[in-house]
């Protein structure tokens, strides 16, 4: 394979690590979670985490500016509701703009 998949590159070297040892666990999370020595939900909430960065690669918004914000909120330096509404200002402001020409 010459190059990463779109949805990979997206990562952070933390996941690509996750993604390693959960494979090599055969997909065990209790396992994943004896070796960072963590619980199972935590690890699970990191699972879930994952496939939500994995999906938003899938699905990347055409505007990086939308596509920062919601890659924010799955990260967790962001929380959803905030997300939502700078998102829906954002595009109003967009829609404003394109009425007036500019």
């Amino acid at each position: 394979m010459e190059t990463a998949p779109v949805w990979m590159t997206g990562l952070e070297e933390q996941d690509l690590t996750f993604i390693k040892k959960f494979l090599l666990a055969s997909g065990s999370l209790k396992e994943v979670a004896a070796q960072y020595g963590v619980s199972y939900p935590t690890v699970r909430l990191r699972l879930d985490r994952l496939i939500q960065k994995i999906r938003l690669s899938d699905h990347a918004e055409a505007d990086p500016f939308v596509s920062l914000v919601k890659r924010l909120a799955v990260d967790d330096k962001l929380d959803f509701d905030t997300a939502k509404i700078l998102i829906a200002a954002y595009r109003e402001t967009q829609n404003h703009l394109q009425e007036k020409g500019e």
